[in-house]
Order: C-alpha cells, then structure tokens, then sequence
C-alpha cells in the first residue's frame, strides 16, 4: 500500500511537469526527481568518508589482541570492496594521518595500522560521552520499544542502529542486562535469534510525549503565533529544499495533511480503529513514527536501509523510503556514498545539529580530524572547526 498524496501533487524539478501517477514512475525515478538541497548534500559528502573511517576505527578498537590495538593492513586489504575503498586500504589510511598510524612490525614481517593518539583521545570521549549520559540511551531504547505494536523488537534491529541511538558498545550488558526492570531477552521463532521486550507492569504503563509536542507547545506560546490551535493540534514542522516549486494546490493539500487527525506514535493501536481517517491518516501516523525514530537518534539521520528492518514492528505496511521522499518538507534524503541516508530538517541548520549532545560534538570532532585530511593539524590556539567554516 502507498501513499500517493504529496507525489502527486509535486512538480519535478527538470521537466516542470506534474508527476501524477506513481505507477508510471520507477523508484530509482523517483528518487533521482527529488528536489536537491545543497546543504544537506554538503554535509553528506563530508560523512561518507567520515563512515568509512568509523568502520576502520572499530575494527581496530575491536581486536584485543594488540596495545595499543592495531589491525593488519593486510586484513583490512581483504575488507577493501566491502567497506568501499576504492584505492585499496594503504591508499585510504595515508589520506588521514591525524587519524591513522601505519607501521611496519618486523616481528611478524607485516605493516599494521592503529589510531593517533588525538583518535584515540577523541574516541575516548564519545565513550565517556555516552556513559554520562546512560538514563537518556535508556530512555530512547523504552521509547523505541514503546513505539512497537507488540512492545518487541528484533535484537538484530537494534544492532543496525546501535550507533545511531547511541547505545554503548557493550548494551546488551551494560543497558539491556542491568535494567531488568525494562528489558527482556527472549528467543525468537527463528535459530539464533532473539527479542528485545519492553517489560510492563499494569501498574506503571509509560506514557511519553512525542517530540513534535514540544514543537506545538512552543510554537502555541509565541507572541507572534498566526497558526489556529486547532489547525497546529496535528500539525508538523515544515521547511523546504532552497528553489523547490510549491504549487498552490501542493499548498492546500499540504495544509489539508496537516490537519488530518492521526494515531499518536506512542498511542495504543489496540482497540482502536485502524481506519481512523482512512488511509491518509494510515500514513500520517507512520510518518508520525518516522518523525520520531530520527528524533531519538543523536544525529537526527539514518540510513533508510536500516530503518526498513523496524517497519513491521512498528506496524508501517508502507514504503519507507517513498514516505521520505514524500514529504520532503520534513526529511531529507541523500543519496551519497551509495547509500539513502535521511536527515530530519527541522534538526539541522547550515549543516549542523541547532541541539548538539556531547555524543555528537565528539563524533564532529572526528568529522574535523576527516576534513584535514593530509594539511597541517589545527593550531591549539583556538581557531574554529573546519566543519564550521565549510
């Protein structure tokens, strides 16, 4: 089932033309019609290399073999294809010498790699960073849950956004394990797998409020608010891509959404009615979900592939990459590094979060040492990022 309101109604961007049937344009066609936004864009060319050294930084952190820990290089070579480095390893390591250490070991006749002392250090406080602030990962993993139908989810899903969520490394034990009052681990119906399940006593149930509340509550309490509560009672925030066209009708119907009554993220699907505004308001609740998920991330982004494997749990019978693209005045998808990644607009301004977290600003700190490249380390005198001035 998909949700034909916004494409419909969208004026693409080459031709000018109306795109009015959806079954007459590809996905891939769908995707490369989406209206660029260069700063969104910007941003995502600094992060694929940026994911590509957080993939060789973990191996290295990974192996407990070495101190300080190290890695082959040639064992990262035989990795070259699957973490897309296209030169080959030697070639990507020598590109960031703030980051990276190559030497040669003349006991095992091989050269290894290992993290700088500043990668060290910074890695060092994104760990910090993260166990300072343990309530809060535990709370968006409640949350997480709490948006389940079944307040269950795959312990393979949360994997893919361990990350993203910013779960220390170890959470099976030092979360899930040391919060049996929250979480329960339990088999699932296939070998080797497991549920992660939200513990609930009757007489405590959870309710949370979802990010967008606090948007509406803000926005009722300007002086200056022209919106009518009962119109800004279901609504969203809405920004678009610089030079993207708004027809008139786009805006009506756009209004119209906006309006429309939904199911809240956090709400009990059971005993209500599933048709509750039609199908629109199917969609508007998965979108609400959507909108939320980002907003439990410390980055505000995720790859769409790893946001699929949450689509059944949270009950989305719906394409979640066209929902994106869908309402582009919401969320942004970008298509570098061979990968669909998704920001949430509302969060970013000129390229960087508007309510950094100490987890985000270590993991910028990195982004930093990336930009460098092979130039000259930042002078200790305090002078302003390069992910600032870029």
């Amino acid at each position: 089932m998909r949700f034909l309101l916004m494409r419909s109604m969208l004026i693409h961007p080459c031709g000018g033309s109306i795109i009015n049937v959806r079954s007459t344009t590809t996905s891939a066609q769908y995707v490369a019609s989406r209206s660029r936004d260069p700063v969104f864009e910007k941003l995502m060319d600094k992060y694929k290399n940026l994911l590509k050294v957080i993939a060789i930084q973990d191996l290295i952190l990974a192996n407990p073999t070495a101190d300080p820990p190290s890695l082959s290089i040639d064992f990262l070579s035989r990795l070259s294809q699957k973490l897309h480095l296209n030169r080959g390893a030697a070639s990507f390591l020598r590109k960031y010498p703030h980051i990276f250490h190559v030497l040669y070991d003349p006991v095992k006749a091989e050269p290894f790699c290992r993290l700088t002392d500043v990668a060290l250090e910074i890695s060092r406080q994104e760990a910090l960073a993260i166990t300072a602030t343990l309530s809060l990962v535990v709370d968006r993993l409640v949350r997480l849950l709490s948006m389940s139908i079944s307040k269950s989810i795959p312990l393979r899903a949360v994997f893919k956004v361990w990350r993203e969520l910013g779960l220390p490394d170890d959470f099976e034990d030092s979360v899930i394990l040391k919060n049996p009052h929250l979480f329960k681990l339990s088999d699932g119906h296939e070998p080797n797998t497991h549920i992660l399940e939200l513990v609930q006593e009757e007489e405590k149930k959870l309710e949370f409020e979802a990010a967008v509340e606090k948007w509406r509550v803000v926005e009722c309490s300007k002086e200056d608010c022209c919106v009518d509560r009962t119109e800004l009672q279901f609504s969203f925030k809405h920004s678009y891509p610089p030079g993207m066209r708004l027809s008139k009708t786009f805006k009506a119907k756009v209004k119209e959404w906006q309006r429309l009554p939904y199911v809240g993220p956090y709400e009990d699907m059971v005993g209500k009615k599933k048709n509750r505004s039609g199908v629109m308001g199917i969609e508007k609740r998965a979108v609400a979900i959507a909108h939320e998920f980002l907003s439990l991330t410390v980055e505000k982004m995720v790859e769409v592939e790893k946001i699929s494997h949450f689509r059944k749990c949270f009950g989305i019978d719906l394409n979640i990459r066209d929902l994106f693209l869908d309402h582009p005045g919401m969320f942004y998808m970008s298509t570098k590094g061979k990968r669909h990644t998704v920001f949430l607009r509302e969060a970013y301004e000129r390229g960087r979060l508007i309510d950094p977290n100490p987890v985000y600003d270590a993991r910028r700190k990195l982004l930093d040492l990336v930009l460098l490249g092979r130039h000259a380390a930042l002078s200790e005198s305090g002078n302003t990022s390069m992910s600032e001035q870029e």
